[in-house]
């Protein structure tokens, strides 16, 4: 999937769309990558002369993964998955600018309106991050 395809899967957008590119994908499983560009807002303060992704973007790009992923349980413009839990969150990892992550999130339940989803983070063949979360689908009202 191209980014064209993921905008029209999840209503994220520039500068908080995290995800570049699909590059597999099944029923229970999605593999994509994101390469942080060195003008990235985030870098701005997060740390002037040695940025560092923060671990919050990192999760957010696994969670978007995982939007991408859950899409075809959602109907067109009624809603989104929303994250309502972070489990066992593991940083191994820095990423810096630069740096592409190969971001992998699998789908181990369904429960009616609940998924559960492990990701995992990977850069330059090394685990990076790594959790587990659940979400569920919740209706977007402007």
């Amino acid at each position: 999937m191209n980014q064209d395809q993921i905008q029209a899967a999840i209503p994220h957008r520039p500068p908080m769309l995290l995800v570049d590119e699909v590059v597999e994908r099944d029923a229970a499983r999605i593999v994509c990558r994101k390469t942080f560009r060195p003008d990235e807002f985030f870098f701005q303060g997060h740390y002037p002369g040695r940025p560092l992704v923060p671990g919050v973007i990192l999760c957010e790009s696994a969670m978007q993964a995982g939007a991408v992923l859950l899409a075809e349980f959602v109907r067109a413009g009624e809603g989104v998955p929303v994250a309502t839990r972070l489990n066992d969150v593991k940083f191994k990892k820095m990423i810096r600018p630069g740096d592409t992550i190969q971001i992998e999130v699998t789908l181990q339940e369904r429960l009616a309106d609940a998924f559960f989803l492990q990701a995992k983070v990977m850069c330059d063949g090394k685990l990076a991050v790594r959790f587990e979360f659940a979400c569920t689908i919740a209706t977007l009202s402007a």
